[in-house]
């Protein structure tokens, strides 16, 4: 785990540390101190916590003009013991939101396990943004928890789709593509 780093090829374009409206904003980071874990298994110091015991993300990047943002997750998600798509939508989701974020690429090939509960802040975050034309979408989710997700019936909320490539594309050009695809399914 502890060499799966956030892609790093956008950080020319955007890093969330130095964006005033990130969550993120002013954080600093240490590449040799290793200190959050996935249970027994350190991650990358670059990854950010953001009050999740076993799931981090990192904001890719974040483009207030278009309204989006792309943000990977690693880790597992557990929403039935952690309750983790609270502390994700109240302390990471709503901040961007409130910034006029409303369409939200999740990048989620690196989430191993996810446990499910209710639906409750899927649909809250869902319904935070569709009259704006929001979406969010979640690209390259490994088939067991895809599997997981299904089954909840979470994909009502959060598309998934696959991408195997999206590293070799610019943050606009990926956006671009996803745009297209959610405007067909949302016709």
């Amino acid at each position: 785990m502890h060499d799966i780093e956030p892609f790093y090829n956008w950080r020319h374009l955007y890093t969330a540390e130095d964006d005033e409206l990130s969550p993120f904003y002013g954080r600093e980071y240490s590449e040799f101190t290793f200190t959050n874990t996935v249970y027994n298994y350190y991650v990358h110091p670059q990854w950010d916590e953001f009050g999740s015991r076993n799931l981090y993300l990192k904001i890719l990047f974040s483009d207030y003009q278009f309204n989006f943002a792309i943000i990977e997750v690693l880790g597992e998600w557990n929403d039935c013991i952690e309750n983790d798509i609270m502390t994700l939508k109240r302390d990471v989701i709503d901040i961007m939101i409130s910034n006029g974020i409303n369409k939200f690429i999740l990048i989620t090939e690196n989430v191993m396990n996810f446990h499910s509960s209710d639906d409750c802040y899927y649909e809250e975050w869902w319904d935070d943004i569709r009259d704006d034309g929001g979406w969010i979408v979640s690209l390259n989710m490994p088939e067991q928890t895809r599997q997981e997700f299904e089954r909840a019936h979470l994909d009502h909320y959060v598309h998934l789709l696959d991408i195997e490539k999206w590293r070799t594309y610019q943050p606009q050009h990926l956006y671009n593509m996803v745009d297209n695809v959610m405007m067909r399914r949302l016709e």
